[in-house]
């Protein structure tokens, strides 16, 4: 279980393409400074399983099939920036929501607009997660917890098909801190929306 708040822009060393998977070494001090084999570390909002650390800044992990279709990190290249964050433990602060590190589905960024202290970040939603996204509710874009700020329906379907929207306001911590600073329009992020909404819908459905 994690929180959305992100602990460390980390990077990716090397990525290795195996015939069903792939394997990353991801460089990040702070992460690894206290992680052991079979830890966990959320990547871009990806629940991932430590399987060694190296050289005291590094760590390698394993990522299948369904996680590189379903997800963002099958599209991540040497070099990429990464969000990273390490479970939460039960003594910590809860400082953003719960969230579980299960990418629900992908957006894509649609619009930036600049102001003097914060961007306003328009993402396309998937039709199948609309109905669980609402205004000043949560959300988990690339593992950051974020608040809804706006929803919408665009007339035409975006690039990627979607015609539902979501807009975030990233204050400058947010685009300081986090890959989404340097985002640009057409970047593919990765969604969890809250997980409470989906256990709400399913006690409905099985009453």
């Amino acid at each position: 279980m994690f929180t959305g708040i992100v602990e460390e822009l980390g990077e990716v060393v090397t990525v290795e393409r195996l015939s069903d998977a792939a394997r990353l070494t991801i460089r990040g001090k702070l992460v690894t400074s206290d992680a052991g084999h079979g830890d966990s570390i959320a990547v871009n909002g990806v629940c991932l399983t430590v399987v060694d650390v190296l050289d005291g800044d590094s760590f390698t992990v394993d990522v299948m099939r369904e996680t590189l279709d379903r997800s963002s990190i099958g599209g991540l290249a040497e070099g990429a920036r990464v969000n990273l964050e390490r479970a939460a433990a039960l003594s910590s602060r809860l400082g953003g929501h719960l969230v579980q590190g299960h990418v629900d589905g992908t957006g894509t960024i649609l619009t930036r607009t600049p102001s003097a202290n914060w961007d306003v970040v328009r993402i396309s939603l998937p039709d199948a997660l609309a109905r669980y996204v609402v205004e000043k509710g949560s959300i988990t874009v690339d593992g950051i917890s974020l608040t809804v700020s706006g929803l919408g329906i665009g007339e035409q379907p975006a690039a990627d098909g979607n015609r539902d929207w979501f807009e975030v306001s990233l204050i400058p911590t947010t685009l300081s801190l986090t890959n989404l600073g340097g985002a640009a329009v057409g970047t593919r992020v990765n969604l969890e929306v809250d997980v409470i909404a989906k256990y709400v819908e399913r006690l409905q459905q099985r009453g």
